[in-house]
């Protein structure tokens, strides 16, 4: 009987080395990005029907891209791409966001309370909760869903086969962050830092739970809180917006999401046995 954890169709014999498959994969990420930014036929200028349609051209481009190169270059068990059944993923979705927003709603409140930040409305409260609404749905689909199948799910996984996991947690977080400086999302070092600190925020996610729910629930809360505050959709103004970006929406919850997870996993974590 045929191994039903292998993709139909699947060998093992001639897979090509662990190197192509992720310098393949980045290239096609890399790729299949810049076209949604800057070659397909839709408008430059920020309003909310272009970013729908971006968020759904990334989806409809970049996850039949990854399953069809782990079905066609890796071969191997779905299971290891990091994709959860239905009824774990939901749960692991959950606390991936809760342990984004639980401390980061802290960090804003620190903010406010200290007076480090000042924060003003631009729409009422029903055209914010709308926004936020929409914005969760275009951030799953834009950012959370399609990144976290790349980078912590296909090239983490490859990279697993070789590395200790604590190396593929950081490679994985250096093509991250080379990602957003070749897209020009990451120009300058602060935001390459902010990018390389939430991928390895995101990989330790990836090695405790052993699949991408959790760190979708976690970049889905941070993505669509920060465009809730900064940007050019954004619904609220801020004062002080360096020291906000730094105690609300990186610091405090990078660091209590990293070690949350590292205390609820801590019987499985294993940072030194690479998994060929």
């Amino acid at each position: 009987m045929a191994d039903e954890r292998v993709p139909p169709a699947a060998g093992h014999g001639s897979r090509p080395p662990m190197p192509w498959r992720v310098l393949t994969v980045f290239t096609a990420a890399v790729g299949l990005w810049w076209f949604v930014f800057y070659g397909a036929p839709i408008s430059r200028a920020y309003d909310r029907p272009t970013h729908a349609a971006r968020a759904l051209l990334t989806t409809a481009l970049v996850v039949p891209a990854v399953l069809a190169a782990w079905r066609l270059m890796d071969r191997r068990p779905w299971a290891d791409l990091g994709l959860p059944a239905p009824r774990v993923a939901g749960r692991r979705l959950l606390l991936g966001a809760a342990c984004w927003m639980l401390p980061a709603s802290a960090g804003i409140g620190i903010c406010l309370w200290l007076g480090w930040a000042e924060v003003a409305s631009r729409a009422s409260v029903a055209e914010t909760a709308g926004v936020a609404a929409l914005f969760v749905l275009l951030v799953f689909l834009y950012e959370a869903l399609p990144e976290e199948l790349v980078f912590r799910g296909y090239l983490q996984r490859n990279l697993l086969t070789v590395l200790p996991p604590w190396q593929a947690v950081a490679g994985q977080a250096v093509l991250f962050t080379l990602f957003g400086f070749l897209l020009g999302v990451a120009p300058t070092p602060d935001r390459l830092f902010v990018f390389f600190t939430f991928a390895l925020v995101l990989g330790v996610f990836r090695v405790a739970t052993g699949d991408i729910a959790a760190g979708v629930g976690f970049h889905l809360g941070f993505q669509t809180v920060a465009q809730l505050f900064d940007g050019e959709g954004a619904v609220f103004e801020v004062s002080g917006a360096a020291v906000f970006g730094v105690v609300a929406l990186g610091g405090l919850p990078f660091a209590v999401g990293w070690t949350v997870m590292v205390h609820l996993y801590r019987d499985r974590l294993d940072w030194h046995t690479p998994q060929p």
